[in-house]
């Protein structure tokens, strides 16, 4: 943007009863096109039996200091809705996959534009936003659901800045949330559990769960499986698609595309389907299941039955995270399967401590310095306690 001229502005008097000295002066602002506009703006400065002209002219000097030193950020004249739907949806959605792109339009629907539509994108303050996402806390909703509206608000405002329609700070970047609490306990199979539930499963039903707690593949990923994935000769799994209330994509992350090993356990159930089109595992149609069907009239009957009724699709990726360490897997080992980017998300959300291993560990952790002994120590009375100096 060009260097403005210094402004003096212009000072007249308004009103007859009780005139006022009232300031002009040309203000930057952003078109809807993302160019700089230039307007006449306006303020009361104060009464004129208050002042006299010199000190108006003062007043005036230090109104305009911020604008003639260019610390004056030119606003925009759209509405945090109206960016949304001309530029927003139509610049960035689609760059996202099917699945993020409902939840986002889901979110905006629901939250944003009801709450915070009607403001210029220039109106909105942090204060503002943390307002609203604490009073959706108030109102019911759960941290991830509140930690999603904050997220996405800010990919908003920087797409804004990006695309030129905003040239101030964030004000999604300086919200804070409430500290997350665990509502629901988080749980995985052991593998006695794992055996019972699989029992009590019929075919394709039975390989789609023996799949996912064996590989760690999601739910989507299976759904979306083609023979021309098995590799029968390196006994691996090409992950190259991913299947999502009726679309078809690609993997949520680049690293999801990935080689997945397979045991033979899992070679063999395969090789004992049959072949109905592409899918591995396809409907009599030969389309792809819906998992949310197969959760509700499958999956939930045979946990009840089996002792594990709050099983899901995502309890086998979470199974199969924890068990593979305890087999002696790494936890690369269990990034690389599970396809994360983020080696903590693997640690901080899919692997779960097992007590009855803690307590091995640490028995074995005993035995490493003690030799197995108790060292030859008398036992100490309180009063003979030894002090550590730190």
């Amino acid at each position: 943007m060009a260097r403005r001229r210094y402004q003096k502005g212009s000072i007249r008097k308004r009103g007859k009863r009780n005139p006022v000295w009232e300031l002009q002066w040309w203000a930057d602002y952003i078109e809807a096109d993302g160019t700089i506009g230039r307007r006449r703006e306006s303020i009361i400065l104060g009464s004129v039996s208050e002042m006299g002209v010199k000190q108006a002219r003062k007043e005036a000097e230090r109104k305009l200091n911020p604008v003639n030193a260019g610390k004056v950020i030119p606003y925009s004249t759209l509405t945090l809705g109206e960016f949304i739907d001309q530029f927003y949806v139509p610049l960035g959605f689609p760059l996202l996959k099917s699945s993020t792109r409902k939840r986002y339009r889901s979110t905006l629907d629901l939250h944003l534009i009801p709450g915070l539509g009607k403001c210029r994108l220039c109106d909105v303050r942090t204060v503002e936003v943390q307002r609203f996402i604490l009073q959706k806390f108030d109102g019911g909703l759960g941290w991830e659901t509140c930690h999603h509206l904050r997220n996405l608000l800010s990919k908003i405002y920087a797409s804004a800045v990006k695309w030129g329609h905003f040239a101030g700070v964030n004000p999604a970047l300086g919200v804070e949330l409430p500290e997350k609490q665990c509502v629901r306990e988080k749980r995985i199979l052991m593998p006695g559990e794992a055996v019972r539930l699989l029992r009590l499963l019929r075919e394709p039903v039975r390989t789609m769960v023996l799949l996912a707690i064996l590989t760690g593949l999601r739910i989507g990923e299976i759904l979306a499986l083609r023979w021309q994935d098995v590799d029968v000769s390196g006994r691996e799994l090409h992950v190259e698609r991913a299947y999502y209330r009726g679309s078809m994509g690609t993997p949520k992350t680049k690293g999801s595309k990935r080689k997945v090993p397979l045991p033979l356990s899992v070679m063999r159930a395969l090789a004992a389907l049959p072949v109905n089109g592409e899918l591995v595992f396809a409907s009599r149609k030969g389309t792809p299941f819906n998992d949310t069907n197969l959760l509700l009239r499958v999956l939930k009957p045979a946990g009840k039955l089996a002792g594990v009724p709050w099983v899901s699709w995502h309890t086998f990726r979470r199974t199969h995270a924890t068990l593979l360490q305890l087999a002696g897997g790494s936890a690369k080992d269990a990034q690389a399967q599970l396809g994360h980017s983020q080696i903590t998300t693997t640690l901080g959300i899919y692997t779960i401590p097992v007590p009855s291993h803690q307590r091995e560990a640490v028995e074995k952790l005993s035995v490493l310095v003690t030799n197995g002994d108790e060292l030859g120590l008398p036992m100490l009375t309180e009063a003979a306690q030894p002090v550590l100096l730190l």
